[in-house]
């Protein structure tokens, strides 16, 4: 419970990147999991992990709209190597 503190300065910041969002969102999952914190903390975690979630939703739409203005407008199918022929 140590990082109550820095949880607290972190709640309204929102992350760097949207790999800093996965990892605090896999290190507050990891938390809630553990069955370690007070009922107070764990509220706050769960109000910190919706923002992180509804950010890395908002950026992975952003991502996907940029890629349709890219390619058209026309998303195309993702083909690995294999199913590639390669």
């Amino acid at each position: 419970m140590n990082a109550s503190p820095r949880k607290s300065t972190q709640a309204d910041s929102p992350p760097e990147s949207y790999e800093q969002a996965v990892v605090e969102l896999e290190r507050l999952v990891q938390q809630l999991e553990s069955g370690q914190m007070s009922l107070d903390d764990m509220l706050k975690s769960y109000q910190r992990g919706s923002t992180l979630l509804r950010y890395c939703r908002e950026k992975l739409e952003s991502v996907e709209q940029q890629i349709q203005i890219l390619d058209g407008a026309e998303l195309k199918p993702y083909a690995s190597d294999r199913s590639a022929g390669n």
